[in-house]
């Protein structure tokens, strides 16, 4: 059995992989990389989990195009990034860290390669719960996606787009990793930094706070815990 995982490098992407091993897939691990702050680190993070998981296929694929797009401040720098406690109310209000209509350009790639090997399942670490109020992160999304996936592959093509964390909190994506035995010190979530992450971005917030209410400390390094 086969699946595509895409991963980002970061803990819920990471999540994935273990769960997808868990239930007897090979995975093909599939890393995007657009231009964003910590493409290094986040290279280097999935490179280390497609070994890990003992995948097998690692593919890059480049999307510097997202930068002659822009709208993010994930990758222009004249763009700031909130440093300060995330949204209450998800989806409340959309963050500069929000790449324009990004999921649905990788899902789309995924779902390509997903077809070409004949894999039964595509799984992606999004999450609608303690997440930082992206539109391409809402069920309702996820649900559409299926429906273009079904419609746009060959008749004899079944691929099914899994998102096992979406309505789980940062805390119980915590505790499952864990209990899957998920290496989170190969991870990285940060917006900013590539080597000591910062602490204050949303991305990191939403990670410690996940790791404070399970009681332990997040094995990665940080300016600011």
């Amino acid at each position: 059995m086969k699946a595509v995982v895409l991963v980002s490098g970061g803990m819920d992407s990471a999540v994935c992989c273990g769960i997808a091993k868990a239930k007897g897939y090979t995975l093909y691990v599939l890393h995007m990389v657009y231009g964003q702050r910590t493409s290094n680190k986040e290279y280097k993070c999935a490179q280390s989990l497609s070994q890990f998981y003992r995948a097998g296929d690692f593919k890059v694929i480049s999307m510097d195009f997202l930068k002659e797009i822009g709208g993010s401040g994930l990758i222009d720098k004249n763009i700031g990034l909130p440093m300060g406690e995330p949204p209450e109310s998800p989806g409340s209000e959309i963050p500069p860290s929000y790449v324009p209509f990004r999921n649905s350009i990788l899902l789309s790639l995924a779902t390509a390669w997903a077809e070409v090997i004949s894999a039964e399942v595509m799984y992606y670490g999004a999450n609608s719960i303690d997440f930082s109020g992206y539109p391409d992160c809402r069920p309702v999304y996820f649900k559409a996606f299926q429906v273009l996936i079904d419609v746009g592959t060959k008749d004899e093509t079944s691929i099914e787009l899994k998102t096992p964390l979406a309505t789980m909190s940062k805390a119980d994506i915590v505790k499952k990793g864990l209990e899957l035995g998920v290496p989170f010190e190969l991870t990285w979530s940060c917006y900013t930094e590539n080597e000591v992450a910062c602490g204050v971005c949303d991305s990191c917030r939403l990670r410690l706070k996940g790791f404070k209410e399970n009681g332990i400390e997040d094995p990665i390094p940080y300016k600011t815990r």
